[in-house]
């Protein structure tokens, strides 16, 4: 089954109460498609203890949080080396992604540039 990824954007906008982000999680759950994210994005969007962030945890909590190992870090870089890219995080969310696979992002383009260079057919999706 295809996966929705999601960048730090996405929790972002979900923290922000967003709409289209909410209606596009519906459909994600209605079609019973995981969501995924690596694990670093937590660390980019996580700031709080107390529950400052609580609604982020319950998202969080239906998120495969994926950790990244020597393998994954590798590719990223070698996407970065091929791209000229700087941003690790977007890199290793492109090399998380399989074909058939949505990526939800506020960072469309270089995500997509990202995505281009891989050689995979994933959709970008901006948020």
């Amino acid at each position: 089954m295809t996966a929705l990824l999601l960048d730090a954007g996405a929790f972002v906008a979900y923290e922000r109460d967003d709409v289209r982000l909410f209606a596009r999680l519906r459909v994600a759950q209605t079609g019973h498609r995981p969501l995924r994210t690596p694990s670093i994005v937590v660390a980019q969007v996580w700031r709080g203890t107390g529950g400052r962030q609580a609604r982020l945890a319950r998202l969080l909590g239906a998120v495969d949080i994926v950790t990244i190992d020597a393998d994954l870090a590798r590719a990223a870089g070698t996407l970065l080396g091929r791209t000229g890219s700087s941003d690790a995080i977007d890199a290793t969310l492109v090399v998380l992604a399989k074909d058939g696979d949505d990526i939800l992002t506020s960072d469309a383009r270089d995500i997509q540039a990202l995505v281009d260079a891989a050689g995979k057919r994933v959709g970008v999706v901006a948020c």
